[in-house]
């Protein structure tokens, strides 16, 4: 049985709790049996609104929209406020409380499945990290309420099938706002971008992007690394084969001419890169596509 909590709810909130037997079906589906929501809802300055759960048997994640409510999970105090993304795991011991002057609003689901830890470390939460805060994040409300599209379906299986791939839309979007969060507080990482952009048709350098953040080629690619993932020249050789492939697409151009357009002179080199990012040849790619 889903571990909601019993805050009554208000005419302004929403709490939508599937039923044992539509959970069973969700368990068994070949399209959800990874991963499936439990409950969900919206609930509006939820004043009174308190939970404590020693032995939590699903995933809880909640994201407070305004207001604020005051947490322990493991023993370790939070304090939720608007833009806070709150992951409860199965088996992690909480409890939490509305701020009584200032109760917080939320959209929360409750889910689980075979996934549902793989996913726990892909929105960036751990054993130590249950507290992310993304900011007012428009694309977050919008996934949350995809999952409010199911209701007055009657519990029907095509309506809950929607709704879990609406949970996996939800949970891979995350990591995206984040860092597209991340993108906008460090300026200097979306000049970096843009001139990467503005400079497609051209061979750019290391030392003219270090150049350009103020830093040592060395220390340059090093922070570059650590705040996206992957080298510098790496990331701009893939904005050059994205733009290969929608010149594929849209044009009747040759791979030698892209490949002139897009800086290389030896076409040869580039169609070596391109089936490195993409796992086949131009050739392939544009007749796959077309045909």
């Amino acid at each position: 049985m889903t571990q909601t909590s019993q805050w009554p709810v208000p005419r302004d909130s929403v709490r939508y709790v599937l039923p044992a037997p539509a959970i069973q079906a969700l368990s068994e589906h070949p399209l959800t049996r990874d991963l499936y929501p439990l409950a969900f809802g919206h609930y509006r300055s939820a004043k009174g609104h308190h939970m404590h759960r020693e032995h939590h048997r699903d995933h809880l994640l909640i994201y407070c929209t305004d207001g604020r409510a005051f947490l322990n999970v493991e023993d370790t105090p939070y304090t939720a406020e608007a833009g806070d993304l709150i992951l409860l795991p199965a088996g992690a011991a909480h409890r939490y409380t509305a701020d009584p002057d200032n109760p917080w609003t939320i959209h929360w689901v409750h889910y689980a499945g075979p996934l549902a830890d793989e996913f726990q470390q892909y929105m960036g939460f751990d054993a130590d990290t249950h507290l992310l805060h993304l900011g007012q994040q428009p694309r977050v409300l919008v996934d949350f309420n995809g999952l409010l599209s199911v209701r007055q379906t009657g519990f029907r299986q095509k309506g809950l099938v929607h709704a879990a791939n609406r949970l996996r839309q939800l949970l891979t979007a995350i990591p995206l706002t984040i860092d597209d969060r991340t993108s906008a507080q460090q300026p200097e990482l979306e000049i970096i971008h843009n001139f990467m952009r503005e400079h497609l048709e051209e061979r750019i350098t290391l030392d003219q992007l270090a150049e350009l953040a103020g830093l040592s080629p060395a220390h340059f690619a090093t922070r570059y690394r650590a705040q996206t993932g992957s080298p510098p020249i790496q990331h701009f050789i893939h904005l050059k084969v994205e733009r290969a492939c929608q010149l594929l697409d849209t044009t009747g151009l040759s791979f030698a001419a892209i490949s002139a357009r897009l800086g290389y002179d030896d076409a040869y080199y580039f169609s070596r890169l391109f089936k490195k990012v993409m796992g086949q040849s131009p050739k392939n790619y544009r007749h796959t596509n077309r045909h």
